[in-house]
């Protein structure tokens, strides 16, 4: 294969997950066992560093539409109305006619704070349920992959772009970030927030890789894509949301200057030498040993005679679920907030889905899957915690 970001095609492997099922997959339990699966690989390009699967399960199959919902965590949604106030203080508090797109609106919760904020807004999903949820709630949205044909199409620009959680998704990689391109009014901004491969790796946060997350970010790679279409970020921070985010600031290259803390974190990746070969393949042997201590944890609380639980069915809870091989022997059922999972069983381990509002009995310990969403989780359940109900975290977000 060519680098999806330069074309490049001296790529190496680094992290082998093996064969894996589309982690969004959540099964009807007619369906159970005849789910396809996929190879899982992190290849390294040597020519822009970046890291990449070199398999591409389609976009129609991903993402023409899957149970995920922006909304059903107060901890995203803060985050994005966050965003939203910081950006609209920053840049066009006092502008006439403000516009914003949001690329991979999802349920619209992105969009809603923006609206509050006085602006016109426009999502681009491309799978129907959310859609459907977004038009409901009143946020104008097209049922469709974002890419340049579609820019072409809308014919408008906007002040504003808004990337949350989908820049490492895209199969059409160029034409999207043509489209932001032509779609960006000439003193507007792209705000992309994606999660940050340098964290990842800090945290052992292996399961962020899966089929619909092509490519693994660092500021220096994201760069390459972003020069190569006329774009330049201009300033950066990270954010803790999903244990640890780029929020990256872009507009069309030198209409803006480099913040210093865009530039310190540049120079902490060069420190650190996150776009090293070597630190990828650290990161593979540290995730066998991250296998080794969790399977030994859930034997020990096996053995105790613990009922154990899942906390959570985010889609990456299956990639560790998969690759630890964890599944009904070691826990009963996963507990999520998300009706839309009502009933259906997790791709690959085949563990069945239970709504947390409509649990009868705690169990012993909670085996939390949705670690990114630590302190929410603890927060919300204090007296379960008072109980002795045990929280395990096989991720630790760190902030």
């Amino acid at each position: 294969m060519n680098c999806r970001v330069c074309d490049a095609t001296n790529l190496e492997l680094a992290i082998d997950l093996g064969a894996q099922p589309w982690c969004n997959n959540f099964l009807r339990q007619e369906d159970v066992g005849t789910e396809p699966y996929y190879p899982l690989r992190v290849v390294y390009c040597r020519a822009c560093a970046t890291a990449q699967l070199d398999y591409t399960v389609p976009k129609e199959v991903m993402f023409g539409d899957h149970t995920y919902l922006s909304g059903v965590t107060q901890s995203l949604s803060t985050h994005f109305r966050a965003v939203a106030e910081e950006v609209d203080a920053r840049f066009f508090r006092t502008t006439q006619g403000k516009s914003v797109l949001d690329i991979g609106s999802n349920d619209g919760t992105q969009l809603k704070h923006f609206k509050v904020l006085g602006y016109e807004v426009l999502g681009v999903e491309s799978a129907k349920t959310p859609a459907t949820m977004a038009r409901e709630a009143g946020i104008e949205t097209i049922d469709e992959f974002f890419n340049l044909d579609l820019v072409r199409r809308l014919g408008r620009k906007f002040h504003l772009i808004n990337a949350a959680g989908v820049f490492f998704h895209l199969e059409e990689l160029h034409s999207v970030t043509a489209g932001i391109r032509e779609a960006l009014r000439e003193d507007g901004v792209f705000v992309v927030q994606c999660l940050y491969m340098k964290r990842m790796v800090d945290n052992v946060a292996f399961d962020q890789i899966y089929h619909e997350h092509l490519l693994y970010y660092t500021l220096q790679t994201i760069e390459v894509l972003l020069n190569r279409h006329g774009l330049a970020m201009f300033d950066a921070y990270v954010a803790p949301i999903h244990g640890g985010s780029i929020i990256g600031f872009v507009t069309h290259t030198g209409k803006r200057p480099l913040s210093g803390r865009l530039q310190a974190l540049r120079h902490a990746e060069h420190v650190g030498k996150s776009n090293a070969l070597a630190t990828y393949l650290a990161f593979a042997r540290r995730i066998e040993g991250m296998k080794e201590e969790n399977l030994a944890y859930l034997e020990a609380a096996k053995r105790q005679g613990k009922r154990i639980f899942g906390f959570g069915a985010p889609a990456k809870g299956n990639t560790l679920l998969n690759y630890f091989r964890i599944g009904t022997p070691y826990l009963q059922c996963l507990v999520e907030k998300n009706a839309l999972r009502r009933g259906l069983y997790s791709p690959g381990m085949h563990i069945p889905i239970v709504i947390e509002q409509e649990l009868q009995e705690p169990p012993d310990m909670y085996y939390v899957l949705a670690w990114n969403f630590k302190k929410e989780i603890l927060a919300n359940n204090r007296h379960l915690l008072d109980k002795g109900v045990e929280f395990y975290f096989p991720v630790n977000p760190g902030d």
